[in-house]
């Protein structure tokens, strides 16, 4: 089989694996998921069988399948901000900051204030209420309609004063 031929395979594994995990088949989803890695490893299958691992709560192989992608390609932040979100989830907060400061350390990001949000929101769970405010800002710069950053400084404005 050519190298094109074993690509276009592997991304049709990937392509039943989402939709099947967008109708509620996790299980299905993810033998499609390592399926397709199996024939092409690619950085969209890891974070995508990482996703699935997540939403059956199991933050843990989640984050392995995150870090994998990471090896694959260093510069993806998807990679990063979502091993930070999962370790929010394990409520390993500190953990947490080092991978999304990690991700909003890399420029090319068309999501980054997501990573501004929830680094925001980790410090807001530290009860530090400067440093949440200042990436709830960062965030308002970034994307100044995202309403979740908006009521969250709301929020924490009554503590500031």
């Amino acid at each position: 089989m050519s190298k094109s031929e074993t690509t276009t395979l592997a991304l049709e594994y990937l392509d039943r694996a989402y939709k099947m995990q967008l109708d509620g088949k996790i299980e299905s989803a993810i033998k499609e998921y390592k399926a397709s890695i199996q024939i092409f490893p690619t950085v969209k299958a890891y974070l995508f069988l990482g996703w699935a691992y997540s939403l059956q709560g199991n933050f843990e192989l989640a984050i392995d399948e995150c870090k994998k992608a990471v090896r694959l390609e260093p510069e993806n932040c998807s990679t990063y901000r979502d091993i930070g979100i999962y370790l929010m989830n394990l409520n390993k907060i500190d953990d947490a900051l080092t991978w999304l400061k990690k991700a909003a350390r890399i420029s090319v990001d068309t999501s980054k204030h997501l990573t501004y949000f929830n680094i925001g929101k980790l410090y807001d769970r530290k009860a530090d209420w400067k440093n949440a405010s200042k990436y709830y800002n960062k965030a308002l710069l970034l994307s100044p309609d995202y309403e979740p950053a908006q009521i969250a400084l709301i929020r924490i404005s009554t503590f500031l004063n």
